[in-house]
């Protein structure tokens, strides 16, 4: 052979062993650890019927972090709260009576409406009972201040006492004007927290969003089950009387109902009310109801595993889930159990393999890696929520946060896409991973539907802390990128948040797997850096970041 031939490959060979795949030899171990088998495992068993739908403050709660704990404890992590795996979360239930109707008066004729098939309505103030009593109902548009965007739909209005009805989504969806709001990508003004929460603001004594399956990204099965049975919220001082009384949702056709008794139409308003200088409508009518109420106050956990780093154990990286689900219904027809196997036995599963996966390093991570477990996500992200205001690790000193909710189910895809993709720094780690997979990153391919705002990253974002949160890709190696998204949105109108999420031995999970391993990279590379990431410039949540690591740099 020819000696240049020879000391080429000689060359080679000592690059590939001391090189570039040097550290995929050294990650090799942890990396193979991450299984398809082992992951359908542990999300059989959190999503079987022994749990019970997982239900915060239940006996499913109870099997649900005992078993997290035995197995971080099994793999040898400590406790991430002093002594204890648990982080206790004060709530309170509030389960409305069944049977409330929604009187309207004022109009051609008085019109009553059932809960559930036309309305849903609950509180947040922890009282037995709230009320509505001949209160004006007011249409408010989308029920958005924003003075960034100019817009403002309670200008020069009172709704101080009075019901306000508002749109689902931002004018930016409905018109699919790019230059107003963020266009098609729905803004926090879009979420229905916001709406409630701005309506409270204004004084309102009740607020209802009217429903529409697009601009809200689910159907009304949806509304109804989240929205009725318990209700937890986060116990506070004040019991949230600062809430508005009454907090709901309309069936689009009872809408359409209210509107022509009051002789308007709908959908012309509907229109108006996404143009610039609409103007509120009092509709001339009166509604009343009355909510009576159990109130109980309880405990939940969110459930935290440490691996303390080598060399800098007081600097942390966050992998998360949430753990909970919706529990049991006991009248409904058939199955009453809520599995939630997809939402969100795998994220919880995945928790569970990348902790076993840092475990199989033979070099340990400079910095710590946390492993949290979240409650209350379904009820409006209220582990998390609570954790962000009163974590156990310092802000300043973690360096990112990486939500999993929901893996992919659907095989092996070409990309992998990142919710909120150009907000943070994080996102050229999420890139560099991908790029060794042979992978593209891609942004959220259905903006609209809002779901930055919906998963336990978004309590972080606000506190300043870089989250991100990586969802399975869309463009499927096998079928293609529209078999993908048919098949997400064919869970979105079956399955999601219903008893049918149920595990399947038939998914296909070597794509999550692939997700997995990605993200086990993403974390090595973090824990291994002095570095911490930060938002991009203009995203509102660097300010309180760039405060943060300022007051902490003065310590």
């Amino acid at each position: 052979m020819n000696k240049k031939i020879i000391y080429a490959l000689s060359i080679l060979v000592i690059f590939e062993l001391f090189g570039c795949s040097s550290e995929e030899q050294r990650l090799r171990p942890a990396l193979e650890s991450i299984t398809a088998q082992d992951l359908a495992n542990d999300t059989k068993i959190l999503a079987s019927d022994e749990f019970e739908g997982r239900a915060p403050a239940s006996n499913g709660e109870v099997k649900t972090v005992n078993f997290l704990e035995q197995e971080f404890q099994k793999l040898g992590l400590k406790p991430g709260n002093g002594q204890s795996f648990f982080q206790e979360i004060p709530m309170v239930v509030i389960t409305a009576e069944p049977g409330a109707r929604l009187e309207i008066k004022g109009g051609k004729k008085s019109i009553s409406f059932a809960s559930k098939t036309d309305f849903v309505a609950s509180t947040q103030r922890v009282l037995e009972e709230v009320s509505l009593a001949d209160s004006e109902i007011v249409f408010a548009g989308y029920g958005i201040v924003a003075p960034e965007y100019k817009w403002n739909d309670y200008e020069g209005l009172d709704v101080r006492g009075k019901t306000v009805v508002v749109l689902v989504n931002d004018p930016g969806y409905a018109t699919e004007d790019p230059a107003l709001f963020s266009g098609r990508t729905m803004t926090y003004y879009g979420r229905w927290t916001y709406k409630y929460e701005e309506a409270a603001r204004q004084g309102a004594a009740g607020i209802f969003i009217v429903h529409e399956t697009g601009p809200a990204a689910y159907p009304w099965g949806v509304v109804e089950n989240g929205w009725t049975g318990p209700r937890f919220n986060l116990s506070r001082e004040d019991n949230n009387m600062s809430r508005c009384a009454v907090e709901g949702w309309l069936q689009l056709e009872t809408t359409r109902k209210i509107f022509a008794s009051a002789g308007l139409n709908y959908d012309e308003l509907k229109t108006a009310a996404a143009r610039p200088g609409f103007k509120a409508v009092p509709l001339g009518l009166e509604a009343s109801l009355t909510l009576k109420n159990s109130v109980k106050k309880v405990t939940s956990r969110n459930v935290v595993a440490l691996l303390p780093g080598s060399k800098r154990a007081d600097e942390y990286i966050i992998y998360m889930s949430h753990w909970d689900h919706f529990g049991m219904n006991p009248a409904l027809e058939g199955d009453k159990i809520f599995n939630g196997a997809l939402d969100n036995a795998t994220g919880t599963a995945a928790l569970i393999e990348l902790a076993e996966a840092f475990q199989k390093l033979k070099r340990p991570p400079l910095r710590s890696i946390v492993f949290l477990a979240v409650t209350g996500e379904e009820q409006g992200l209220l582990g998390s929520e609570y954790y962000a205001a009163q974590p156990l690790f310092p802000p300043a000193k973690t360096a990112a946060v990486i939500n999993m909710d929901a893996m992919n189910i659907y095989g092996r895809m070409k990309d992998i896409t990142v919710i909120g993709y150009g907000l943070s720094e994080l996102d050229q780690y999420i890139e560099a991973a991908a790029k060794e997979q042979g992978r593209t990153v891609n942004p959220d391919p259905t903006p609209e539907k809002g779901s930055y705002f919906r998963s336990d990253h978004f309590p972080f974002a606000k506190q300043g802390i870089p989250a991100v949160y990586p969802g399975g890709g869309t463009d499927s190696v096998e079928h293609g990128k529209e078999w993908t998204l048919a098949k997400r949105e064919k869970y979105t109108a079956e399955n999601y948040h219903k008893p049918s999420d149920e595990f399947d031995p038939n998914w296909d999970l070597t794509g999550a797997i692939e997700d997995l391993r990605l993200l086990f990279k993403v974390g090595c590379r973090l824990a291994m850096e002095s570095t911490f990431p930060n938002w991009k410039e203009g995203t509102e949540y660097k300010a309180k970041r760039d405060a943060d690591m300022a007051a902490a740099a003065k310590k």
